[in-house]
C-alpha cells in the first residue's frame, strides 16, 4: 500500500490523503507513483459515492519537493529532460485524468500551504472547501517551469486567459478570500470549523442522485468542446439515462409528496 499517498474507503466515502506532513505534503517523484497507484485503486473500489482528497497535517501541498528536483540536476539536459517528462507523463498525467474521469462528486479540503500541483489538484476537484488562513500560489514559475497537473487548463477555464496568464506567470500569493472571489475554491470557511463543513457537504452529496451526479460531470467536462447541438443531443440521452432510474421516480414522488428524496443510487 501506498505510504506517500493513502486511500481510505468507509461508508460510501473515499478519502484520498497527501500523506509527507513533515514535508508540507510536497511532491516527490515517489509520492507521483503513488499517487497514480492511489488513484487507479479508487477507480477499482465499488459503491463509492463521493471523494475527497486532503493533506495530512497542517497543510494540502506545498507544491513539488525541491529537494527532490535538486537531486535530478547532475543529470545531462537530455537525460533530465528525459526524466521529468517520464515523472509527468506516466504519473502525473494520469493520476490526474483519472481523477477527472471519476462519476462522483470530489471534494477537496485544503489547509495551509496550497501551491503547485496542490492548486492544479485543488482546482480539478468538484468542491473545494478551504480554511480561511489557506495560501494559494502558482509557484512554478518561481522556479523555471510553466505548470502541470492541469494548471494550464483549469486556470482559463476558471478565472479567464488573462487572469491565468497573470497568476501563472507572477506566481503570487493569494489567500483564500480572493482565491473565493476568483473561483478558485468553493468556499472558505474558519479553520476549526473545516472538518465540519467537509462532513457536512460530503453527507449531502452521498445521500443525492448517483446516476445525475456522472451524467452532469460527464456533460460539463464534455461541453467546452462541443458545439450547441452536440451538447444539447448529449443532454438529451442523459436526461432519458436518468428518467429510466428509480432515482428519478423517488425525485417526483418526493416532491409531489413535499419531502426530502431518499435516493438509493439506482
Amino acid at each position: 500500500m501506498a505510504n506517500t499517498v493513502l486511500l481510505a474507503v468507509a461508508d460510501g466515502v473515499a478519502t484520498l490523503t497527501l500523506n509527507r506532513p513533515d514535508a508540507l505534503n510536497a511532491l516527490s517523484g515517489e509520492m507521483m507513483k503513488d499517487l497514480s497507484a492511489s488513484v487507479r485503486e479508487l477507480t477499482r473500489e465499488k459503491d463509492v459515492a463521493v471523494v475527497v482528497v486532503t493533506g495530512a497535517g497542517d497543510h494540502f501541498m506545498a507544491g513539488g519537493d525541491i529537494k527532490d528536483f535538486a537531486r535530478q540536476l547532475h543529470l545531462s539536459r537530455e537525460a533530465r529532460l528525459a526524466t521529468f517528462r517520464a515523472m509527468v507523463e506516466e504519473h502525473i498525467n494520469p493520476a490526474v485524468e483519472m481523477l477527472q474521469n471519476l462519476r462522483q462528486p470530489v471534494v477537496g479540503k485544503v489547509r495551509g500551504a496550497c501551491a503547485g500541483f496542490g492548486l492544479s489538484l485543488a482546482l480539478g476537484c468538484d468542491f473545494t472547501l478551504c480554511a480561511e488562513d489557506a495560501v494559494f500560489t502558482t509557484a512554478y514559475s518561481a522556479i523555471g517551469l510553466p505548470g502541470d497537473g492541469g494548471a494550464s487548463y483549469f486556470l482559463p477555464r476558471i478565472v479567464g486567459r488573462r487572469k491565468a496568464a497573470e497568476l501563472l506567470l507572477l506566481a503570487e500569493r493569494l489567500g483564500a478570500a480572493e482565491a473565493v472571489r476568483l473561483g478558485l475554491v468553493t468556499r472558505a470557511v474558519p479553520a476549526a470549523d473545516l472538518d465540519q463543513e467537509v462532513a457536512r457537504l460530503v453527507a449531502r452529496l452521498k445521500a443525492g442522485p448517483r446516476q445525475a451526479y456522472g451524467e452532469i460531470k460527464a456533460l460539463l467536462a464534455a461541453s467546452h468542446g462541443n458545439q450547441l447541438e452536440t451538447q444539447l443531443q448529449s443532454e438529451a440521452e442523459a436526461f432519458a439515462r436518468c428518467a429510466a432510474t428509480s432515482d428519478f421516480g423517488e425525485g417526483v414522488t418526493a416532491f409531489l409528496d413535499k419531502r426530502k428524496p431518499n435516493f438509493s443510487g439506482s
